[in-house]
């Protein structure tokens, strides 16, 4: 039997566009206030692709600075997994494009769809082909262009959903010494799928005149079922990650940025302060995959990510899905 190769995180990298889309813009199209934004949600703005920016443009601006926080060529990597819910097109893969733009000829390419889980899905995949040998430098990319699956008079929705990519490089802990993944674990609820939903353009609701007439190409949330589900399985996906750990050994908890209530009400229960979690939720709204490596990629830059400390990575989404991750940075 082949022994299991120890899988680190080489680099981070991310990338939001340029256009920033504060909470006063909405004020002008639907019923609603800066004030009630930031009290129910703590979205303060959000990044918006430009007209002619897709996905796979965030993916590969990410992906760039992944690279070169650790140093390695796009010629280099074996595969690349892009978790989203929004790629540039339904057929070929968002993973391909980013592919074709990097230059890596030598890289298999995919994606996965596990809505806000699809970073941690990616990372989960990749984790696994490096640690079996199958590959030996992976790209797990996670990135959204979700403005343009919003139905901006949904005032329930509409002020929710930014755009960004972030990216990770994996490869043998012994060749990048840090960012080790000691623990990850996925899971599914298929009976929540219509919390969080977009019933239009797939096989069960072709595209029509119909579909697009009564916007069932936007995403559309329930808000309090969410709520519940979130803060539950926030506060379990932390628990099994730091199962045998205590929270000394924590320098950082990067959670999905859904919702800072949900954040807070997370740490309640696990009776901890805010000081070790990243937050950037009042900057970029949800990104969904995007969330996570984003958040990571700016802690570590500022220096959170402790050498020889433990990084916890959560996320949940629509499915229901979820996601966690146990880091030795």
């Amino acid at each position: 039997m082949t022994p299991r190769v120890r899988v680190g995180i080489a680099g981070t990298g991310s990338y939001v566009p340029e256009r920033v889309v504060p909470n006063s813009w909405f004020e002008q199209q639907i019923d609603t206030s800066n004030e009630w934004i930031v009290q129910r949600t703590g979205i303060e703005r959000r990044r918006y692709v430009a007209p002619d920016q897709a996905t796979s443009d965030l993916c590969v601006a990410a992906a760039r600075r992944a690279l070169e926080a650790s140093n390695t060529k796009p010629e280099d990597l074996d595969l690349i997994v892009v978790g989203t819910m929004s790629p540039d097109h339904f057929l070929p893969a968002c993973s391909t494009l980013v592919q074709k733009v990097l230059g890596a000829k030598r890289a298999g390419a995919f994606d996965v769809n596990a809505a806000c889980t699809g970073f941690l899905t990616a990372l989960s995949t990749g984790e696994a082909f490096v640690a079996s040998g199958r590959a030996r430098r992976v790209l797990a990319i996670g990135a959204e262009s979700l403005s343009r699956f919003v139905d901006q008079t949904d005032r329930t929705s509409c002020i929710l959903f930014g755009d960004g990519a972030g990216a990770v490089v994996l490869a043998p802990h012994d060749e990048c010494q840090q960012g080790e993944i000691l623990r990850a674990s996925l899971g599914a609820d298929g009976e929540g799928y219509e919390y969080i939903h977009m019933v239009g353009g797939g096989s069960r609701k072709p595209s029509s005149h119909e579909t697009v007439d009564s916007r069932e190409h936007a995403i559309r949330v329930q808000g309090r079922e969410v709520y519940r589900f979130a803060v539950q399985q926030m506060t379990e996906s932390i628990r099994q990650m730091m199962e045998g750990h205590s929270y000394d050994e924590l320098c950082l908890l990067v959670p999905h940025q859904v919702n800072r209530r949900i954040i807070d009400a997370a740490l309640e229960r696990l009776g901890w302060s805010d000081e070790k979690v990243m937050v950037n939720i009042q900057e970029y709204g949800n990104t969904s995959a995007a969330s996570v490596p984003i958040a990571l990629d700016e802690a570590v830059r500022a220096g959170r990510a402790q050498k020889g400390k433990l990084v916890v990575l959560v996320a949940f989404g629509a499915g229901l899905t979820w996601g966690g991750s146990l880091i030795r940075w």
